[in-house]
């Protein structure tokens, strides 16, 4: 073993400079050519109407900043309004041009009729959707003690999408609109102590990528498949449930001041 350690030390940091040194000019190269490829096609997201769940914190947070910076009309929604007030607040100072929040329950059809509706009360029509809702585990399967965990990250991972998908739509054809989804790497590369979260994700890429087909041209489906994300959840908020070690906290309702968002995720919304 420290043999295995000493030619470890030995031989990974000069071929990470080396590996380095070779992949940085291509990937310079493929940052420019998206940057001129956005500049001519992108689309214009002033004045657009966004809705995005699961905005209290995480990636839905800092993709609210980044519509806000494109001056877009913003109706921001998840379960705790005291959290998307600061969040608002942030919006509208970066550029939005208003910014509505709603507190509701991705996983109830009824709450997202609420929000959908109201939206389209305020703005008269919505232009985005964008569904970041998530909730990770960090248990193995055979360490559950207690099933009633199972309906809950479905609920959450796939419900939570598919509801406010299915309510926004007819708007969104209206609109000729968009809608983005926050997927997972894990959805094909399996990780260890995520298979129902793995189980869950692959289930919404499918189920997407099926619902692009039927909608052909008319409403637009992104799906952003993003790598290892850093937040609060990485750093050991999680809460015991039956014996199972649980992130009960969802990615949407910790704050993230180390969250770290892929641009190439991100980019192709546009």
């Amino acid at each position: 073993m420290d043999f295995l350690n000493f030619m470890l030390n030995l031989l990974v940091p000069p071929g990470s400079m080396l590996t380095l040194a070779f992949s940085w000019p291509a990937l310079c190269f493929l940052n420019v050519c998206e940057w001129l490829y956005n500049s001519i096609y992108g689309e214009d997201i002033d004045n657009k109407v966004v809705i995005i769940t699961g905005a209290s914190s995480g990636i839905g947070e800092q993709i609210a900043y980044e519509y806000a910076l494109r001056r877009a009309n913003l109706t921001l929604v998840a379960r705790r309004e005291h959290r998307l007030r600061g969040i608002a607040e942030n919006a509208k100072r970066l550029g939005a041009r208003h910014v509505m929040i709603m507190a509701a329950d991705v996983v109830k059809e009824e709450d997202c009729r609420r929000f959908v509706n109201e939206t389209i009360n305020v703005f008269g029509r919505v232009d985005h959707l964008v569904n970041t809702v998530s909730l990770g585990h960090t248990f193995c399967f055979e360490e559950v003690t207690d099933t009633s965990v199972f309906p809950v990250l479905l609920d959450i991972n796939f419900w939570g999408n598919v509801y406010p998908t299915f309510v926004a739509l007819p708007y969104l054809h209206q609109s000729n609109g968009r809608i983005i989804i926050n997927a997972s790497v894990e959805s094909w590369l399996p990780m260890p102590r995520m298979s129902l979260y793995a189980a869950a994700k692959a289930a919404l890429v499918n189920f997407y990528e099926t619902l692009r087909f039927e909608l052909k041209d008319e409403v637009g489906i992104t799906i952003a498949t993003h790598g290892w994300i850093g937040s609060e959840m990485t750093r050991g908020k999680f809460m015991l449930e039956e014996g199972a070690e649980m992130q009960w906290k969802e990615e949407r309702e910790v704050s993230s001041p180390y969250l770290m968002v892929l641009s190439v995720s991100f980019a192709h919304i546009w």
